[in-house]
């Protein structure tokens, strides 16, 4: 008992270090906790992922091959200790021949998908960049209509990964959202997701699944990590800071768009093989006696016009928010008054930090399935394509629905159907 109250004694005598230890010891205990509860996460996701590697296959079946397009340098260079610790497990484990392709510098994915061969699941680990990239050079392959089909997965493992919002839950656990992300693709569960295709002066056009901006908040956005030294308060210092460069800060453009297209009926799914014999006589004879008919005049499109003056400009998917049931395709065009005040301007510049393609009260909102946006000729500034930075130019922006199948999280799907009824 006495060893006892003399250590409590000595305790309190140095209770500086005291102190000091017991902060040590809580936070080493709670991040070892963390750590243990990580594994357990891998574990169980391991287990669940083995069962489908138990699968017993047939002789005529062959196993799938999933191609995975990682950028290592995502996530300030953690995606691929990332990936290797929570989703290549997992891949492995569940019997799928898996290749995983590491790309080394920006835009080589674009490259390395058009000398991609034949696979049966795409899959990309990355973020919104990675995304772009993957399913730019998807889209520009000459048999793009055979390779877009292709169901694709999505591991959330970039800084910015808006598209994984919409397929899986929303987790605090990074590892848990990853491994989530990993077993959606071995469940198979899909969501047809739109595109826009952006064609810019150049030949080869860019595409994105989330959308584009142009305007004071994208340039000030772009710029807060060099006010790092301002803490908490460098979103506010970037802005502050953009408003000293001119006032109001304008950006004109010319603006031309065709409405919403209804939505035509889900084509079934085409039975490989060649019909019978009697089928294909069926079917010429049937051309040959059939009455031609006369052609229709074909209505002209009903283009509109509107010259715009906004404090910034965004176009984008209903990908965030999906409707499975709807009856219409367009994308959303969000042309915002550049007549706000500064301080009006730098608290919305801070909202916008959160929700990028946030459409505030007072602005003007269309809905196109096409839309042309031309720019003066001394426009400067930059364009951003899913987070990622063009040149500002002349652009012409087509609306491609439901045009890629990405996996999804089966609760995520259930919510959307849910809702849409």
């Amino acid at each position: 008992m006495a060893k006892v109250i003399k250590m409590f004694q000595t305790l309190r005598n140095h209770w500086k270090k005291t102190t000091v230890g017991i902060g040590l010891l809580t936070w080493g205990g709670n991040w070892l906790y963390g750590k243990h509860c990580d594994n357990l996460l891998r574990r169980a996701a391991c287990q669940e992922a083995q069962v489908f590697g138990d699968e017993i296959i047939l002789p005529n079946e062959q196993i799938k091959k999933a191609t995975v397009f990682l950028n290592p340098a995502a996530c300030k260079g953690k995606a691929r200790s990332l990936f290797e610790k929570n989703a290549a497990p997992i891949l492995h484990l569940s019997g799928l021949d898996v290749t995983v392709v590491k790309t080394d510098y920006e835009g080589q994915a674009k490259k390395l998908l058009e000398l991609m061969e034949n696979t049966d699941i795409i899959i990309i680990a990355g973020g919104d960049g990675t995304v772009q990239e993957v399913i730019t050079g998807l889209l520009r392959r000459a048999d793009e209509a055979a390779f877009s089909k292709i169901p694709i997965g999505f591991i959330p493992l970039g800084k910015s990964s808006t598209l994984s919002h919409t397929l899986h839950p929303e987790s605090s656990n990074q590892v848990q959202h990853i491994t989530d992300a990993t077993l959606s693709i071995l469940k198979g569960e899909t969501l047809p997701v739109d595109v826009l295709q952006i064609k810019g002066n150049k030949d080869q056009p860019v595409f994105a699944v989330t959308g584009l901006r142009w305007g004071a908040y994208r340039d000030a956005g772009a710029k807060v990590s060099k006010y790092w030294y301002f803490g908490p308060l460098k979103t506010k210092a970037a802005h502050f800071f953009n408003t000293l460069k001119g006032w109001p800060q304008k950006h004109p453009a010319f603006l031309t768009y065709l409405g919403p297209t209804p939505r035509p009926p889900e084509e079934p799914e085409q039975k490989t093989g060649r019909p019978p014999l009697y089928i294909r006589l069926y079917k010429r004879l049937t051309q040959y006696w059939a009455v031609k008919e006369i052609p229709k005049e074909v209505t002209p499109e009903a283009w509109q016009e509107t010259q715009l003056s906004a404090i910034e400009f965004s176009i984008t998917t209903q990908n965030r928010c999906l409707d499975l049931k709807r009856t219409e395709d367009f994308m959303n065009i969000c042309i915002e008054p550049d007549t706000i005040s500064k301080g009006e301007y730098i608290k919305r510049g801070s909202q916008k930090m959160q929700d990028p393609h946030l459409c505030p009260e007072g602005s003007q909102c269309l809905q196109a399935s096409r839309c042309i946006l031309q720019l003066p000729e001394d426009t400067g500034g930059s364009l951003a394509i899913d987070n990622e930075e063009y040149e500002a130019m002349p652009v012409e922006v087509r609306l491609l629905p439901r045009k890629l199948q990405f996996f999804c999280d089966s609760r995520k799907k259930e919510q959307m159907l849910q809702g849409a009824s």
